[in-house]
């Protein structure tokens, strides 16, 4: 039998409108999980190291690191002028957006990505590969993150 083919198997376009929108809390998506390649490449950037960068910048709660959040506007700490002032270090969890499993779905993605995020149809058109290989990345970081002490 034939494999069925993905809603999006002609590739989606997305490019990052710096909006800050996905920086931000929103209710029950207010995270930013970190897993340990993330600590290591935010202490790298930062040129510090990363028991510094883990005490400095990061929460542990539920058996999980998570960045904190500007308390005051409930936005991820690195939000300057509604940029990342970090986006060359940026964690997974941001890397991988909106190429996320659990948004993966034609419903889904009509509906909460496009809603919410301006870059949606815009900008490169990423295979149906790259699509794959990017929510690939986000549950094998998922899962890196069960593994933490």
């Amino acid at each position: 039998m034939a494999k069925k083919k993905n809603w999006y198997s002609e590739g989606l376009r997305f490019q990052c409108q710096g909006s800050g929108k996905c920086c931000v809390s929103r209710g029950e998506y207010g995270f930013v999980y970190l897993d340990l390649n993330d600590r290591k490449r935010f202490a790298k950037f930062l040129k510090i190291s990363l028991k510094e960068f883990t005490n400095q910048y990061c929460v542990f709660a539920d058996g999980y690191y998570h960045l904190k959040t500007n308390v005051d506007q409930d936005e991820c700490l690195f939000l300057k002028d509604n940029k990342c002032s970090v986006y060359e270090a940026r964690p997974t969890q941001c890397r991988t957006w909106p190429f996320w499993p659990e948004v993966l779905t034609a419903k889904a993605w009509k509906k909460e990505v496009a809603d919410f995020c301006p870059g949606i149809g815009k900008g490169k058109l990423y295979s149906e590969k790259e699509i794959e290989s990017l929510a690939e990345e986000q549950m094998q970081s998922e899962a890196f993150m069960d593994k933490q002490p």
